[in-house]
């Protein structure tokens, strides 16, 4: 089918854009998206219908595997708002990476290419992509081919079937003849509506925050700490076929890490010797006060010794006796959360648990890069895909419940009762250690860079900035904290000032693309500058594969994570 398309897209391309949009989807018109609405456009082709989207005043997303029906979408419409995907049904892992849902999503002359025996996850990937009340349409072409493409059986029972499965209601249903009066095809649409979030993964969630029982934080830990990596880590999801998702338990086990260690090592003050407990330094994170928590054990007790939460970051190396301290606390936390919250945590019945974990064994060495590789090695930490796009697309008012409740939770123990711990410090307990503005490691790379060529540019106008300059965090900080080396660039002062929280518009990072790709060059081209860079990178941003090593695809990337925040958090745009 692709060759079928490589080959004939200058043929398909005049056919495709001589039908209009009104005319080829009239049998849907009462469904037609509004101007602001975000719209996905599934097998996009050569983008006739993206366009009229755009011009309707939406925000657009086409999706189109074949490179050069994409090219030609993306000339086709390049003066409009529309945002080209590589990406192809039943896999859909590029938009699903981003968080983002549709309030229209339209599969047009599509299906029919689709085996049966993929169309129930392709359907579950979609019914996923819908906001509330959105409406999923899919086109149903019957009749040959006789030009070498293949095609299926399609029907509209098999669609009600599958949003019975998935949660969906059929609104609409229409028949109607071929628009380029072929005798041998007709057509039929079927209008899908989302009725609510369509999995029920909300109703699990507030079940675990507010009505599970809890003796300890575990489960508020492992939800948060799942929360934080949908929002951070869209590039570390293994897609799984069978309705999961699988993340590197390494990973968890890190964010696990992360919040523990700031807790644990909070600095209180003792009022006398009962206080005391190895695993109850700082604030007490059990009701039993006798008893020590799981995973802090030899390897924990030596890692708080030699380093902080804050170095355990995405793309650090450590040597040594460090470097064991990582591997063995990363190893107990694992098995902490397989043998205690995800073994409790289920769904109406016990053996319907909401997670699973299969855990292997790491050696320890001496030297640890926390990469992608690295965190798979633990082993993986498997969710349903429903729970886990819940988690992305709601985890900003989701996190806020959990803290709520964790306080609380940790207010009941006996031990922070004693020690009298109060409102505000449980709040900077639970701050994340690398939730802070920090460019410092940028700007002694700029400084260097200085002293070595004697200009530095901002990466907005090419202005030379080598007196004065700002680091910017491209995806402002104070709505999506991330240090990583490719979201920090060089401006001037006024550029950062005017930018403010804002993100910058598709226009000005294609007028900035090459300033930005030469300051990548320049600053991070070196052995493990790189290596950090790019370990940064595949972790954070979507569509990244495990063995990328090019700037530029980097740069595609950052574009799609851009436009994601920016639909996510309702954010502005700005362009110097």
């Amino acid at each position: 089918m692709t060759d079928f398309y490589t080959e004939n897209v200058e043929t398909l391309s005049t056919q495709y854009n001589a039908q209009r949009f009104e005319d080829v989807h009239q049998s849907w018109q009462g469904f037609w998206p509004k101007a602001e609405q975000r719209v996905l456009d599934v097998g996009a082709g050569t983008g006739r219908d993206a366009k009229w989207f755009s011009n309707k005043g939406c925000e657009v997303y086409a999706l189109e595997p074949n490179d050069e029906m994409r090219a030609e979408g993306k000339r086709y419409t390049q003066s409009h708002n529309v945002t080209w995907l590589n990406d192809k049904l039943p896999e859909l892992k590029n938009i699903l990476s981003l968080g983002i849902q549709f309030d229209v999503i339209l599969v047009s002359a599509v299906w029919m290419h689709l085996a049966e025996s993929h169309r129930q996850r392709a359907f579950r990937k979609l019914s996923n992509l819908l906001a509330p009340n959105g409406k999923l349409i899919i086109t149903l072409r019957h009749g040959e081919f006789n030009d070498g493409r293949i095609s299926y059986p399609v029907s509209v029972t098999e669609q009600e079937t599958l949003a019975k499965i998935h949660g969906l209601q059929v609104v609409h249903i229409q028949s109607a003849s071929d628009n380029m009066k072929r005798d041998t095809v007709s057509w039929e649409t079927v209008v899908h509506n989302m009725p609510d979030d369509g999995s029920g993964a909300l109703l699990k969630i507030r079940h675990v925050l507010v009505n599970d029982s809890k003796v300890a934080t575990y489960k508020l830990a492992l939800l948060r700490a799942l929360v934080r990596i949908a929002d951070a880590h869209p590039g570390c999801v293994i897609d799984k076929t069978d309705g999961k998702v699988a993340l590197p338990l390494g990973l968890v086990s890190l964010y696990w890490t992360k919040q523990y260690h700031r807790l644990l090592s909070y600095p209180l003050k003792q009022n006398c010797d009962n206080d005391y407990h190895e695993s109850h330094n700082g604030i007490q994170q059990s009701s039993n006060k006798t008893k020590g928590l799981g995973f802090v054990k030899d390897s924990w007790r030596s890692l708080s010794s030699l380093l902080h939460a804050n170095d355990l970051s995405i793309g650090a190396l450590f040597l040594g006796q460090e470097a064991r301290a990582v591997t063995g606390t990363l190893s107990d936390c694992a098995a902490t959360i397989r043998d205690m919250p995800v073994k409790h945590l289920w769904h109406k019945d016990k053996a319907n648990h909401l997670f699973q974990v299969n855990k292997l064994t790491v050696r320890k060495s001496d030297q640890v890069i926390i990469d992608r590789q690295y965190l798979e090695s633990f082993g993986e930490f498997i969710l349903d895909e429903q729970f886990w796009q819940s988690l992305k697309v709601f985890g900003s008012w989701i996190e806020p419940l959990i803290v709520n409740q964790w306080i609380g939770l940790m207010q009941s123990f006996e031990l922070n009762k004693s020690r009298q711990v109060s409102l505000d410090q449980y709040y900077q307990a639970m701050q994340w250690e690398d939730a802070r503005h920090d460019t410092s490691a940028v700007r002694q790379r700029a400084d260097e860079l200085i002293r070595q060529k004697s200009r530095l540019e901002s990466v907005w106008s090419g202005k030379d900035i080598r007196k004065n300059y700002h680091i910017d965090h491209c995806i402002p900080f104070a709505r999506w904290p991330n240090n990583n080396l490719w979201n920090l660039l060089p401006s001037s002062v006024a550029e950062n000032l005017l930018k403010k929280d804002r993100v910058p518009s598709a226009a000005q990072l294609q007028r900035s693309r090459n300033r930005v790709l030469d300051w990548w060059q320049e600053a991070w081209s070196n052995g493990n500058d790189k290596q950090k860079f790019m370990t940064q990178s595949i972790m954070a941003l979507p569509g990244l594969t495990i063995d990328t090593h090019s700037f530029e695809d980097v740069f595609e990337a950052m574009n799609y994570q851009v436009k994601g925040v920016k639909s996510k958090f309702l954010l502005r745009e700005w362009h110097s």
